[in-house]
């Protein structure tokens, strides 16, 4: 097994490098698959190149432009029309285009158009860098900006460019504190790790010869996230599996006997939650967002390939270097296992004596949490407070809008058909929020293309805000009414409208989607119905109390003034697929227990068995999630946060306490209609004896 796997690492790692090349962040890799703007975006081509606008932004503060600004900006626009590369083409600069202040110009502006393609997303920063080297810095007075979608995009990929190796080092040094707490061993930690790496590159490959061959859609997004699942998950899967094998070497002498018995009842866990962790991605296949939709294959595919790894390379590494991995605390056969009288156990001694105060406790405590949920402002989010820090492309923004219309630099766009061209021109201009004047062909555009012409217009607010947004769904409206115009609306805002749109639908749809999978793999795994609901509500009070808790921090400890539009359903899905894991792992031990002993002592031995390396897991993959909070980006900020408190509130609270207390209440009825839910009062009333008493039994 493990020469296999150094074979597969040797044709993996070449592979694996190359997936970065093969992103494709092009901007029909995010967009809508079926909204108007996307269709905008894909009709355009035929007009002229998909381009990202730049706009350098040139301010005096203290008083009119001089005669020396204007000059420095006449120089800049001349070396930048000089310019030519795979990127920028200087050559269709337009400006520079003073404020209506005249001789009194305070600003200028130029508009340079970055040419699209995939490579330009990696690329960008250097773009925008040559560009700022033509115009230079701001200088005596005078402000100089790099701005536009161009330079917040810019900001954006410099933002991005360490997130891989950022998330690898904080989620393996998180491995390593908990491994080394939970087994005090300085030497079995590494075995993870290398299993967890193993996992990534092999996913990282396999995903690579898709996107070459099979036209799957890899985007900066969803390569980062892979690199989570991977590891966080794979990660979780490992901790079971050892934790499962200590306990059996305490048994067997035979360290292969050990393992396959570990193996043999760890394993159905560990499949059953990679199957609810695939199947959930794979419903996202179903979103209307195509970097939604993008992103349900790869992360399926990557915790396929850590299932995979962590039940053959993992195993194998453990067997081959023997019990020594443990030191300094060997497990011995025939030594006692700790967890009988560990802390998980006196929390179910002190549990099952009031569960049903216990739990109904619990649960009023998570619904008043979850009341938090009325704080919650998922509308979106402006490039301006979309950075934890300002960077200049935004302050340029802002300082673009008090001197020029708050749109300009990313206009609007509208398709018409060109026998109609005049009345969809003039039913734009006459809307409220286009900039008077603004309606035209824009150089470079070619004046037909298919019968139907494409022209731009300004909006008078920021392009990124609701006003805008407003004026588009008014543009929509009146250019719809122009019959046989067949006219579309897109551009940057009309995107961001389709998009808000578009992740609302999504929500309705995969959230029922994804807690019908995780129902119905419960169900197949426990052969029970009233177990698998029971976890679904924990699942969803959870959930809505992880939220809450969210808003309320954002809102009057971070100070942010919103979330995305798609945080719901990523933290949705992330959270339900993983925490679920815990709920697998401990169910699956007591209903193991509860067919050798009785459900309630089953309930008892099952938390004593699972807490330590549950707890374990939780803190791997609320380190891994936390770890997205070294993004300077609130969207990230907010869904490491808010992952990283439900993995934490599923570890310690709904797992240990909630769902503890619950089983033990129901008692075998939790198990309905299997055999296991018609116990004998005598053995259903028994107490919980010890391990050795349990087994004889």
């Amino acid at each position: 097994m493990l020469l296999f796997w150094l074979v597969a690492l040797v044709v993996a790692a070449p592979l694996a490098s190359k997936l970065a090349d093969q992103q494709d962040n092009t901007a029909s890799s995010w967009v809508p698959r079926s909204a108007e703007s996307t269709r905008v975006l894909n009709t355009s081509d035929g007009f002229r190149p998909e381009t990202m606008p730049m706009v350098i932004l040139f301010a005096r503060e203290d008083g009119p432009l001089t005669d020396k600004d204007r000059a420095r900006i006449a120089d800049g626009v001349s070396e930048i029309k000089q310019l030519r590369s795979h990127f920028i083409r200087g050559d269709e600069t337009r400006g520079p285009a003073f404020d209506k202040s005249g001789a009194n110009a305070r600003a200028a502006q130029v508009y340079v158009p970055l040419t699209m393609d995939n490579d330009l997303w990696n690329d960008l920063p250097d773009a925008v860098d040559d560009v700022k080297d033509k115009v230079g810095e701001g200088s005596d007075g005078l402000e100089v900006y790099v701005t536009g979608p161009a330079g917040v995009s810019a900001d954006l990929s410099e933002a991005f460019a360490e997130i891989d190796s950022t998330l690898l080092l904080t989620a393996g040094a998180v491995v390593v504190v908990a491994l080394l707490i939970t087994y005090r061993s300085p030497v079995l930690l590494f075995i993870p790790l290398i299993s967890a790496f193993v996992s990534l590159y092999g996913a990282q490959a396999l995903i690579y010869l898709l996107a070459e061959h099979a036209g799957l859609t890899v985007n900066g997004q969803s390569a980062g996230i892979l690199t989570v699942l991977v590891f966080g998950a794979g990660t979780d899967y490992a901790l079971l599996l050892v934790a499962r094998y200590r306990e059996e070497l305490r048994r067997h002498e035979d360290r292969h006997e050990a393992m396959a018995l570990a193996l043999h009842r760890a394993g159905p866990a560990v499949l059953a939650s990679g199957a609810t962790v695939v199947l959930s991605m794979l419903v996202l296949l179903a979103s209307e967002m195509n970097s939604t939709r993008g992103l349900g294959p790869v992360a399926a595919i990557g915790v396929a390939v850590a299932v995979l790894a962590m039940l053959s390379l993992f195993p194998a590494l453990l067997v081959i270097f023997g019990r020594w991995l443990f030191w300094p605390v060997v497990p011995h056969h025939g030594s006692a296992d700790p967890a009988e009288q560990g802390v998980w156990a006196r929390m179910g001694r002190r549990i099952a004596g009031r569960p049903r105060k216990t739990w109904i406790v619990t649960s009023l405590a998570l619904a008043a949490l979850a009341l938090g949920l009325l704080q919650l402002r998922a509308a979106g989010v402006s490039n301006e407070d979309s950075f934890i820090n300002k960077p200049d492309s935004v302050t340029g923004q802002k300082v673009k809008a008090d001197y020029f219309p708050a749109g300009s630099g990313d206009p609007m766009v509208v398709i018409a058909d060109k026998d109609r061209a005049e009345d969809v021109s003039r039913a734009v201009q006459g809307t409220r929020g286009v900039q008077e004047g603004s309606v035209g062909v824009p150089p470079g555009t070619k004046a037909e293309h298919d019968g139907k012409v494409l022209f731009e217009a300004t909006l008078t607010d920021p392009a990124d805000g609701k006003k805008a947004k407003d004026t588009v769904e008014r543009v929509r409206d009146a250019v719809h009414d122009v019959p046989g115009a067949d006219a579309h609306v897109g551009g940057g805002t009309a995107t961001l409208l389709d998009m808000d749109k578009a992740t609302i639908r999504d929500d309705k749809l995969i959230i029922p989607l994804v807690l019908l999978v995780v129902l119905l793999i419960l169900g197949a795994l426990l052969r029970a119905v009233v177990a698998p609901l029971l976890l679904i509500g924990t699942v969803i009070l959870s959930f809505s109390a992880a939220l809450g808790i969210s808003a309320l921090v954002f809102r009057h400890v971070f100070d942010f003034p919103g979330e995305s539009t798609d945080f719901p359903l990523f933290v949705f899905v992330f959270l339900v697929t993983l925490g679920i894991d815990y709920n697998i792992f401990l169910t699956t031990r007591i209903r193991e227990e509860a067919a050798r002993q009785g459900t309630r002592p089953g309930v008892l031995t099952g938390l004593s068995a699972t807490g330590a390396v549950i707890t374990s897991a939780g803190l791997v993959l609320a380190g891994t999630f936390a770890a997205l909070s070294t993004i300077p980006m609130v969207a990230f900020v907010e869904i490491g946060f808010a992952v990283a408190l439900g993995v934490l509130l599923d570890t310690f609270i709904v797992r240990s306490v909630l769902v503890t207390s619950l089983f033990l209440d129901v008692g075998p009825k939790v198990w309905w209609p299997s055999k296991l839910a018609h116990e004998t009062d005598a053995r259903t009333s028994s107490p919980p004896g010890d391990r050795g008493r349990a087994e004889k039994r």
